[in-house]
């Protein structure tokens, strides 16, 4: 059996993340002492590994606890259930970085237009842009 802190040394993390993970449902000590320690299984530490690793490849805490829930009873799903959720995910992340490349090119045209130099900012293009003041290139194209 591991304490609370023992088992957030092994994987890196903060006894406070153990917390919040039982405080969302996804973990839970086997056991607790008189003195209401948290003592964790082997099991837990398992299931503890297998959330931190979803949580590395990008899923919210609420895929972690879909995840979960299939591997509990992964004798009666099917992988194509458990793929699914990852194709969603991966639909996700390819609409997020969309919008990030959006971003990118959006705070490109400002920097571009900016001449960057040491005069006052009182007409910067850039807070200018910002404030509605300047038609960008995109505005002037509707």
């Amino acid at each position: 059996m591991f304490r609370i802190g023992e088992l957030a040394k092994h994987f890196g993390v903060k006894a406070d993340t153990l917390r919040f993970y039982e405080k969302e449902g996804l973990l839970s000590p086997s056991l607790r002492t008189p003195a209401g320690y948290r003592l964790y299984s082997e099991e837990d530490k398992r299931r503890l590994h297998f959330i931190l690793r979803c949580k590395r490849v990008g899923f919210t805490l609420k895929e972690v606890d879909e995840l979960l829930s299939l591997r509990v009873s992964s004798c009666k799903v099917t992988c194509r259930e458990v793929k699914a959720v990852a194709d969603a995910k991966i639909t996700d992340v390819e609409e997020r970085i969309r919008e990030l490349e959006q971003f990118r090119d959006s705070l490109r045209q400002l920097s571009d237009a900016c001449c960057g130099g040491l005069e006052s900012a009182e007409h910067c293009s850039i807070l200018e842009a910002l404030d509605g003041k300047q038609l960008t290139a995109e505005n002037n194209a509707r």
